[in-house]
């Protein structure tokens, strides 16, 4: 990753605490291709309800359907526009992650802190939350998030920072 810009020209605050880890930028480029992913998939393939949501609900497919008709049809709606905010968040990722923005740089830690908080954070202990059949899975990209961000800090330097 490249050496981070500054307005003064002076070297970032942080970058005595944050080093140069290709290992870190790798998982952040990892992350965002999942989350273009995931986005995907909520935008073109989820069905409105799974196993796992009616039995949350503790109700039948039959009874919510006769009840709330219009149900699927706005899920799928919901999911569409979900998945478009989950696949640009992906996007954003990506872009930090390969343009070379140093993760040394205490904004783009932050940001990519924030937003992983936001993104893969809360997808996650809502999901452990629901008890989700998927909980433990959708656990490894707050990981991953989790350990590129760490990495920097408490990881060792490869010479450059």
């Amino acid at each position: 990753m490249g050496k981070p810009e500054t307005q003064s020209g002076d070297q970032p605050h942080m970058e005595s605490v944050i080093r140069h880890s290709p290992v870190s930028g790798f998982l952040f480029i990892a992350c965002g291709i999942w989350l273009i992913g995931l986005g995907l998939y909520f935008m073109l393939l989820r069905p409105p309800l799974l196993p796992e949501d009616w039995r949350f609900m503790g109700a039948n497919p039959a009874d919510v359907q006769s009840t709330l008709p219009g149900l699927a049809l706005w899920l799928r709606h919901v999911f569409r526009v979900l998945g478009g905010f989950i696949t640009g968040t992906g996007l954003l990722t990506l872009l930090v992650a390969m343009k070379g923005t140093s993760i040394r740089w205490k904004w783009t830690w932050i940001v990519l802190a924030v937003t992983g908080a936001f993104s893969v954070g809360t997808m996650s202990l809502i999901n452990f939350q629901l008890d989700s059949d998927f909980k433990w899975l959708l656990l490894l990209p707050s990981l991953l998030w989790a350990i590129g961000l760490l990495l920097p800090i408490f990881g060792k330097t490869n010479g450059r920072g």
